[in-house]
């Protein structure tokens, strides 16, 4: 059954319009990926489908009664305070209650005030007059089920703990269509994985924007594409699509050249002699008139990058040589403990590890921007580092974009020849406009791009990629994806997009825990096959030794403790009880006649249930930890 349907849907911010009279219909338990080039208006769409953007003309029919959720890129205003009542506000007028009971509960943890007590009794009263406490149970079942804390703070979590609540959020309503624009975005690759997997066996219909190839073909049962204010749909995989689509684009320029080649034709008629134009066809000049007007409404394709990549004389043979490095932040957590490597020339090493696992001081030590602590890090000769950072710090936001790039000149070397640096910025997809504009008006994507035009306007033979894929879409993906694979410099890449670095890396250097970074050859998928974690006994655990120069990385296993492994026998026990006790509490909290109870009686049954909830977690995140070792 069609849940929305899109009928000749027009949206015009201008010529050319940004949707052109495009049809859809979203039908109940499929999930389909929206991909376009950036700026092509799959942003747009997502907010016609939620009723956010009004459209100039068309037809738009949802079903009666549909619930439909949207996660968008940006956090908005309302998303502080604990996770609990972020969760509740997205329950709309009945969350808001919500929110504010579970802030009441919170406080009354806290500190036990009369004032309090009878601010929690009246928000009591007003859930039960609308129905109220089947939502604070939602909010407590989808807190359990997406392993969250429910009284941590928002403002403390990572950005990808923030992105599941923020995903819990809209979950939350139960709708019967979800919309997810790029729900991946600054993602680890474990939190992409869980969301991949949570997504797969959710039961609703879902609508998503992404560039992560490998998250789309695992997700994803259709591809529906924007080009030009159209949409094409592709019952296939990202690889067909790819295929599939440069034969349209061929049969697209193959009716277009018949069409300008009739053209040319015509207009040479047009403009014969006197006697020619005595004994002209009127209706000959009139269908000249009409192939006129349709060359002008003629969509031309969004050019392609033109990027190139400027590299320098060979580096030395040796690039890096680390020997038994330690390095800790200031807390004291320790970031690597008797790391060494060696990278060569031509090497291209791919980081990959947990946000906050420590990828970016790795760069650091081993470019010789930090020291490190322990052991020692000899850098090669005749190198010439460009540095792409995740954190964009080299923008200055108040520069235009054109001043950013050329410091102020109106021309550039680049390749060995003299180019103006509004035509380098065109290969960038930078219209002249755009690059008289600041920095600070950039999106992302674009900020993305113009940095890797200023970096590839000087020569290099080691790149450093810091996260340089978020926000690039695919058509600029695939084309840096090449210009790396041909790069015959050295190159040290962090990305969290697997098929990027199954695609452009020769070996890894993975953050495994507890300090530890191990070695694999080739890339994401080789790393899954040749890491030995799944292959261990239960009772063994990898465990890195120091390489001596010229051995090779060892792994030796060690035997978990007496201790360790009584209190893994045992968690399982903890666990099923604790369950238990959540259980009788939910159900005691699911009756409405418990609600006629004192409510001091009422708070501490819920404030129980959220402490049990926290024990769960705890528990489960213990027993994982002691299973790994």
């Amino acid at each position: 059954m069609p849940l929305i349907t899109l009928h000749n849907v027009l949206l015009s911010y201008g010529k050319p319009p940004l949707i052109d009279h495009i049809n859809l219909t979203i039908k109940a338990g499929e999930r389909v990926c929206l991909i376009g080039s950036n700026g092509a208006g799959k942003s747009t769409l997502l907010k016609i489908l939620n009723g956010k953007v009004p459209v100039d003309d068309g037809v738009i029919k949802r079903a009666k009664g549909v619930r439909i959720a949207h996660l968008e890129q940006e956090f908005s205003a309302d998303t502080e305070g604990k996770v609990s009542e972020v969760i509740a506000g997205g329950l709309g007028a009945e969350g808001r209650l919500a929110q504010v009971y579970y802030q009441l509960i919170g406080r009354v943890a806290d500190q036990s005030d009369d004032k309090i007590l009878h601010k929690l009794e009246k928000i009591q009263e007003e859930l039960d007059l609308v129905g109220g406490w089947d939502l604070t149970q939602r909010v407590q079942s989808i807190v359990t089920t997406m392993n969250l804390q429910a009284d941590t703070d928002m403002m403390s979590l990572s950005g990808g703990i923030k992105r599941q609540v923020m995903l819990a959020r809209a979950l939350v309503s139960m709708p019967d269509l979800l919309l997810l624009d790029e729900p991946t975005n600054h993602l680890d690759i474990e939190a992409i994985r869980w969301m991949e997997e949570f997504l797969q066996k959710w039961k609703g219909a879902l609508i998503f924007i992404s560039h992560d190839r490998c998250f789309m073909d695992n997700v994803a049962t259709r591809l529906v594409e924007i080009d030009r204010g159209k949409l094409t749909e592709f019952d296939c995989d990202y690889s067909d699509y790819i295929k599939r689509k440069k034969e349209i684009l061929e049969v697209e320029d193959t009716h277009n050249n018949l069409f300008d080649k009739r053209l040319s034709q015509e207009e040479v008629w047009i403009r014969q002699g006197i006697k020619a134009r005595r004994t002209r066809n009127e209706g000959r000049v009139r269908a000249l008139e009409v192939l006129r007007k349709e060359y002008a409404e003629r969509r031309r394709k969004q050019g392609a990058a033109r990027m190139t990549i400027q590299q320098s004389e060979r580096s030395g043979k040796i690039v890096i040589d680390a020997e038994a490095v330690g390095f800790s932040f200031e807390d004291g957590n320790k970031v690597l403990e008797n790391f060494s490597t060696l990278i060569q020339r031509g090497d291209k090493v791919g980081l990959i590890g947990a946000n906050g696992a420590g990828k970016t001081t790795l760069l650091q030590l081993l470019l010789g921007e930090l020291a490190p602590q322990s052991g020692n890090i000899k850098i090669g000769t005749k190198l010439n580092v460009a540095y792409f950072d995740q954190y964009r710090s080299v923008l200055d936001e108040t520069k235009s974009v054109q001043d950013t790039v050329s410091d102020g000149r109106n021309m550039l070397e680049v390749g060995g020849r003299s180019r103006h640096v509004i035509s380098y910025l065109q290969d960038f997809l930078f219209d002249p406009d755009r690059c008289r504009q600041p920095v600070s008006a950039l999106s992302g994507g674009e900020r993305n791009r113009l940095l890797l035009a200023k970096l590839f306007t000087v020569g290099s033979n080691v790149l450093v990629l810091d996260e340089p894929t978020n926000d690039l879409d695919i058509n600029t993906l695939d084309l840096l994806e090449e210009l790396l694979i041909d790069y015959k410099g050295t190159i040290l890449l962090v990305s969290h997009d697997r098929a990027f670095l199954n695609n452009v890396v020769t070996r890894t250097l993975v953050f495994e825990g507890d300090a530890i970074i191990n070695e694999y050859g080739g890339g994401y998928d080789d790393w899954l096959r040749q890491r030995p974690v799944k292959n261990l006994p239960p009772t063994s655990k990898v465990v890195k030794t120091k390489r001596k120069k010229g051995e090779s990385v060892e792994t030796r296993f060690k035997k978990r403790s007496f201790k360790d492994q009584r209190e893994l026998d045992q968690l399982p026990v903890e666990i099923e009880r604790t369950e238990m006790l959540i259980n009788e509490i939910s159900e005691q909290l699911s009756q409405p006649s418990f609600y006629e109870s004192d409510h001091l009686i009422i708070a501490a049954a819920e404030q129980q249930l959220v402490q049990l909830q926290q024990q769960l977690n705890d528990s489960y995140a213990r027993w994982e930890f002691l299973e790994g070792q």
